[in-house]
């Protein structure tokens, strides 16, 4: 059965107890799960979270990026060792949060360009990074979502097929992907073709509009990525990513320069919309 999920980076990329209203307010508008940015360095806090959603029944999912200081591709070996550190980490963090799906562009530095069209051997070293982190996930069942970013966010994954030779050389049962309909309307010339690419190894999916605003506001042909997944037999979450800028700090990291929507009326309509969406395409 698809679950609906929203990510709380509309509001903070921290982790706190500021943050459990919010996810009390998600829990009664109707959502199955919440997703947390896992960056925080208190332990504790990602604890006392993931036990907060499991008394509510909410499922959770996280998502985390890796700076140039943790580059998974750097020519540099012992920058390659702190991006395994690092994302060993952020696999631990979601364990204590009790999530099974980490997603994300964890494969290269976010916003780091080479100058450089990508190159087999960073594929190379980013799939050695991630078969590791692969390792230390499969213990506490978590799986990695990596996810394709737009040109002016990532150079090594832009397409599901960039993507799906990631993994293929990654060569571990938790280095899975994720699908985000932001990127794709921006790199993908077809959804049903890019969902049928990476339909093997798809494990979770953003639904995020054009402007990163209200799902459906916007001009991304949800109708086309529904019945795509829906002909693949998708069975994970809906995941609504958007953004604000509630919090300055990520917002400014991001390039979100204005307010698209507010938060809560992209949580109560983008809820409706995917209900909607899954009714029409006859995904449950």
């Amino acid at each position: 059965m698809n679950k609906i999920g929203f990510n709380v980076l509309a509001w903070s990329a921290g982790m706190s107890d500021e943050i459990l209203p919010i996810v009390d307010r998600l829990k009664k508008i109707g959502y199955d799960g919440v997703e947390f940015f896992v960056g925080t360095p208190d332990k504790a806090a990602y604890q006392r979270i993931g036990n907060h959603c499991r008394e509510l029944g909410l499922e959770v999912t996280t998502v985390a990026t890796v700076s140039k200081e943790e580059n998974p591709i750097s020519p540099d070996a012992s920058v390659r060792a702190k991006a395994l550190d690092r994302l060993k980490w952020v696999v631990d963090r979601t364990h204590d949060l009790q999530a099974k799906i980490l997603c994300g562009p964890l494969h290269s530095a976010h916003s780091l360009f080479a100058l450089h069209a990508p190159e087999d051997q960073e594929y190379g070293w980013g799939a050695e990074v991630l078969h590791a982190v692969g390792e230390h996930a499969a213990p506490a069942n978590v799986t990695l979502g990596l996810e394709a970013l737009n040109r002016f966010e990532s150079y090594l994954c832009n397409t599901m097929e960039q993507l799906s030779r990631l993994i293929r050389e990654a060569q571990h049962p938790n280095v899975r992907a994720m699908f985000d309909t932001h990127h794709a309307n921006i790199e993908e010339k077809k959804f049903a073709q890019a969902i049928q690419t990476i339909a093997p190894y798809l494990v979770h999916v953003h639904i995020s509009e054009n402007d990163r605003g209200t799902p459906g506001d916007g001009h991304i042909a949800f109708d086309d990525a529904f019945s795509a997944l829906a002909r693949i037999n998708y069975t994970g979450s809906f995941t609504i990513e958007a953004f604000s800028r509630n919090d300055p700090d990520f917002a400014n990291a991001i390039g979100v320069w204005r307010e698209f929507s507010k938060p809560w009326d992209i949580a109560e309509k983008g809820l409706t919309f995917i209900q909607q969406m899954c009714e029409k395409h006859g995904l449950k």
